[in-house]
């Protein structure tokens, strides 16, 4: 068996599938390290990020498929299941024969499976939009908590980003010590590792901690293009996934 194992960013997986596609190499599944078990049977490549293979794979979405292929494929990605990207790979295959008709193949396995899972996490990231509570822990932070199935912190704060432009906000995914940070200008991704429940009592811990290593020390360091920052979609692609209206 061939196994692709990419570095769990989308540039990532979209070099992935770059080098499944362009080069033939038709892999059987595709996996990122942090599913990727190794063993003594398997034929693994391990796949360099690369971004400009990673453009070409998204302009041929794009311009060869549609945006909303596009849309599923980041879904499905965020989704976060172990065979999401293999599922991706099947359906940009597929996709890139087709073109526009292909989400309408949906006696197909592969189109039906992707369709299922983007679905799950834009249902999730929905639902998440009315359940998102927000409490002021001082004068100018304001602090949310989730734990969401799927990694869905950055579909949420573009929404967030407009609603509440004129405050310093925080969208903290317990469940990956991961948030969403806006300071009243734009907002990035950055690790935040917070375990306890916000009282009266620890309120202005929080709000040092927060403050102190997120505002000023990692947000400069963050908005450049960091790892994590690469897990989600680079902001120049966010034109191409404007929700429906």
């Amino acid at each position: 068996m061939i196994i692709f194992v990419f570095d769990n960013t989308f540039e990532g997986l979209l070099t992935a599938v770059y080098e499944a596609y362009y080069t033939n190499a038709r892999p059987d599944r595709i996996v990122t390290e942090v599913y990727h078990q190794p063993n003594l049977v398997d034929a693994v490549k391990f796949i360099e990020t690369d971004e400009v293979k990673s453009n070409k794979v998204y302009d041929a979405i794009v311009k060869k498929v549609s945006k909303e292929a596009l849309r599923h494929v980041y879904h499905a990605f965020l989704s976060e299941t172990v065979d999401a990207p293999t599922i991706i790979y099947r359906y940009l295959t597929i996709a890139f024969k087709m073109g526009q008709q292909v989400d309408h193949l949906l006696t197909n396995k592969h189109i039906l499976e992707i369709h299922k899972i983007s679905k799950k996490v834009t249902r999730e990231k929905h639902r998440m939009l009315g359940l998102v509570r927000f409490q002021l822990i001082k004068e100018d932070l304001y602090y949310a908590s989730i734990e969401p199935d799927h990694h869905i912190v950055g579909l949420l704060a573009p929404h967030f980003a407009k609603r509440m432009a004129d405050q310093n906000w925080i969208i903290h995914d317990k469940k990956r010590d991961t948030a969403a940070i806006f300071d009243k200008s734009q907002w990035f991704i950055a690790p935040l590792q917070y375990k306890n429940e916000i009282t009266n009592n620890n309120e202005e811990a929080l709000y040092q901690e927060l403050w102190k290593t997120y505002f000023k020390n990692i947000a400069i360091k963050e908005r450049k293009n960091s790892k994590l920052q690469r897990s989600f979609m680079p902001t120049r692609y966010w034109k191409h996934l404007t929700e429906k209206s």
